[in-house]
Parts: C-alpha cells; sequence; structure tokens
C-alpha cells in the first residue's frame, strides 16, 4: 500500500502482525504511512490547534486496541474513526469555542493537499475553494458534515467511508447525497470532484 503521503507499507497486514507478534517498533511505519491524512482528518473535523494531540491520542488509542483490530480491514479507516471521535471529545470538552478562521490555519498546517508542482494560479483557487468549502461544512449537522469531509476533504471511497464511520453504505451514499444538496445551496458554485451522482 503506498499512502498519498509518500509512505509505503508492502503490507500493512504484516506490519500489523508483527505489532502484535511484539514488534512494537513496526507500529512506526503505520504512523509515518497514515500521520498525514490523520492531521488532516483531525483539522476538517474541528480540532484545530489541537490535531496533532488529537492524533497523537488517536494512535495511542489505536495502538492499544489493536488487538481488537479486524483481520483483512483496512487499517485507515478504522484510524480515521478514532481520530473522528478523538477529535469529538476535544471539541466537546474545549473551553474555547474553534472559529471557521482557526480551523483553516490548523489545516494549512496540516501537510498540503495540493502538491507544490501545481499551478500557483490553481493552487490559489482550491485554497479558496477549500476555504469557502469550510465555512459551509460549518453549517452542516455533524452527520453530513463527516460524510462530506470523510469523501471529499480526505478522499475516501465510499466502503471506506462507511467503515470508518460505522455505516452501512447506504446510509453513507443517502447522507452525501443530502449533505451535497445542502452544500449546493450554501455554494452554489460547488462541484464534488468525484461526480457526487444523486442517486438516493
Amino acid at each position: 500500500m503506498r499512502t498519498r503521503e509518500g509512505g509505503r507499507i508492502v503490507d500493512e497486514a504484516a506490519v500489523i502482525a508483527r505489532v502484535r507478534d511484539g514488534e512494537p517498533e513496526a507500529y512506526a511505519e503505520l504512523v509515518r504511512a497514515h500521520t498525514g491524512i490523520a492531521l488532516r482528518a483531525a483539522a476538517a473535523l474541528g480540532a484545530g490547534a489541537d490535531a496533532e494531540d488529537v492524533v497523537q491520542q488517536a494512535f495511542f488509542k489505536a495502538y492499544c486496541t489493536l488487538g481488537r483490530f479486524r483481520d483483512g480491514a483496512a487499517f485507515r479507516p478504522w484510524l480515521l474513526s478514532i481520530v473522528a471521535n478523538e477529535t469529538r471529545n476535544t471539541v466537546r470538552t474545549a473551553v474555547r469555542q474553534r472559529t471557521v478562521v482557526g480551523r483553516e490555519a490548523a489545516l494549512a498546517e496540516a501537510e498540503p493537499v495540493i502538491p507544490e508542482s501545481a499551478d500557483p494560479a490553481v493552487a490559489a483557487l482550491e485554497v479558496e475553494r477549500r476555504a469557502a468549502l469550510l465555512a459551509a461544512l460549518d453549517r452542516l449537522s455533524e452527520e453530513h458534515r463527516l460524510v462530506v469531509t470523510y469523501r471529499y476533504l480526505l478522499e475516501m471511497d465510499e466502503p471506506e467511508t462507511a467503515q470508518a464511520l460505522g455505516w452501512p453504505r447506504g446510509t453513507v451514499k443517502s447522507r452525501l447525497n443530502r449533505a451535497l444538496r445542502k452544500l449546493q445551496r450554501l455554494l452554489p458554485d460547488f462541484q464534488p470532484r468525484e461526480g457526487g451522482d444523486e442517486h438516493e
């Protein structure tokens, strides 16, 4: 498996097996491969400046519960479900409210989604689009915000999104469609990259 961040895990199941067999240093391979997307998830879900702490705690919890990880399942959606829970807990217990600007700044501090080789004008447009999308996401219900974040900001496919959120695929599809309709009302120029089929 090659992650978007460039981390490379040839056989993720083998790495997990090594950790379970008492080789804790093998866990570092999973951490390196998935830190980028975990940070983006935490930031996008509202952790703001606490994103690194959330991710660190999520990796720790994932490590402690790796014995319950289902053989054959994908690690990334499982990890991101833990990140989402940790983010939710952090946000709920936070003393101060996160502002949209703060979340955008935290997201910008996470690994860049736009490759350095991209056209600067296109990259600037993408940043503006992302900022507008984040602001609109704040106006959605939590379940709609989660499904859009996983499918489009984290670029997870439908099965991964279903696994990460613990929802049936049909629920993912229907909630995504409703969320996209709401986003289209909030952002008339919004068009999801992957087509966003409108079938319920």
